[in-house]
């Protein structure tokens, strides 16, 4: 229903560009209220958004510097600097000297901050998983599924 109220809403476009601002829109709202409701139903202890995230660039990308990490999440240092604190605090993180630069230190997982990553994870995938399961047909499945690599790809690119 949701998917039939959206491409209702979308004007009948005929250029490249317009189309792509029109769609760019819409799914800055649909991302906007999906991250507002899983912030709602988060629970007490769980990782917050940029805890996870910060998790998982560590967990894809291996060592890595704040100045790095905050270049790849395109926010301040002081603000990565303040996730990476919490992370290290509630020792997810292990923190070791730059090989190449010792005035900088570089963050990796520990098994406890993998372990957290994966059960976030698991707690929203669950979340998003009965949802899915209890609201949409398969195709309406299968074309959420061939989006959210694309969604990934837009995010890189900003």
């Amino acid at each position: 229903m949701q998917d039939l109220v959206w491409k209702a809403s979308l004007p009948n476009v005929t250029d490249k560009a317009s189309e792509a601002r029109e769609t760019a829109a819409a799914l800055r709202l649909a991302v906007s209220l999906l991250m507002r409701r899983l912030r709602e139903v988060s629970a007490e202890g769980d990782l917050t958004a940029p805890e996870l995230s910060t998790l998982s660039l560590i967990d894809r990308g291996g060592p890595i510097t704040i100045a790095d990490l905050a270049r790849r999440q395109q926010i301040t240092p002081q603000a990565t600097g303040a996730t990476v604190a919490s992370l290290g605090a509630a020792g997810l993180l292990a923190k070791e000297s730059d090989p190449h630069d010792k005035r900088r230190s570089l963050f990796t997982l520990n098994d406890a901050g993998r372990q957290a990553l994966h059960s976030g994870r698991s707690a929203t995938v669950d979340r998003m998983a009965d949802a899915l399961r209890e609201s949409f047909t398969a195709d309406e499945i299968a074309t959420v599924a061939a989006a959210a690599p694309l969604v990934e790809r837009i995010a890189s690119l900003l």
